[in-house]
């Protein structure tokens, strides 16, 4: 708990949140509230995001730097490359988010036994799928679910959550396909929130958050797609 003792507390009544260009580095900005949807997808709006672990109350980032992906340059390696020409896997989009979420959830992390994927944010990014902000990628290997991923979708940007993969490449290539699909509706970029070695090799980089902030007030003069993407 040490790590909140200077950090504004949330409300339950009020869905306010403080300035992000004024977090700290780590991006710690607040804590408490809940995960209402008006509340999360008002914090996706103003580039903040919920992450925490069991038995802490629910933390909101924005960190600097921040890590995205430009749909403009994302790269495919050619091993990669030849299993999506192979059509190992069928890809299909929101048919099944919950399993899809409920899958992430079970992906074991490097640095802890739990998962920040808990029961309560599964429901309430369930009800955000219901309103057409949440969306899955989804890979099949004969009829079984085997790999994918699900985020929000806000004017052009595409916040990538998470991902999991039970045979090998099958959440990239569904990766592929989002990537794709963002491609041909003119998304600007996936914000991948923090750096992993996975996006990174496809193109992701660190950015300033300034900068962050700045394309996100941007992108989101885009149309928002709420239809089901199935």
């Amino acid at each position: 708990m040490e790590k909140i003792m200077n950090v504004l507390p949330l409300s339950k009544y009020d869905y306010s949140f403080p300035d992000p260009h004024f977090a700290p580095k780590e991006g710690l900005l607040a804590y408490g509230g809940d995960l209402n949807p008006t509340r999360l997808i008002k914090a996706y709006l103003e580039g903040i995001f919920p992450w925490y672990n069991e038995n802490d109350p629910i933390l909101w980032w924005s960190p600097d730097p921040r890590f995205i992906l430009n749909i403009d340059e994302f790269k495919i390696s050619k091993s990669l490359q030849r299993t999506i020409n192979k059509n190992i896997y069928e890809v299909k989009f929101d048919t099944n988010f919950r399993a899809v979420i409920e899958s992430c959830a079970k992906v074991k992390r490097k640095d802890s036994d739990h998962t920040w994927i808990q029961s309560e944010l599964i429901e309430a990014y369930c009800e955000l799928h219901e309103q057409g902000y949440a969306h899955s990628f989804e890979s099949y290997f004969k009829g079984k679910l085997v790999g994918g991923g699900y985020g929000i979708s806000l004017g052009g940007m595409f916040c990538g959550e998470s991902m999991f993969t039970l045979k090998t490449d099958a959440s990239k290539v569904a990766f592929v396909k989002l990537l794709e699909k963002l491609k041909s509706w003119e998304f600007d970029f996936i914000d991948a929130q923090i750096p992993t070695d996975h996006l990174r090799s496809f193109g992701a980089k660190e950015i300033r958050r300034e900068v962050f902030l700045n394309s996100l007030k941007l992108t989101l003069n885009k149309k928002t797609y709420l239809e089901k993407w199935s």
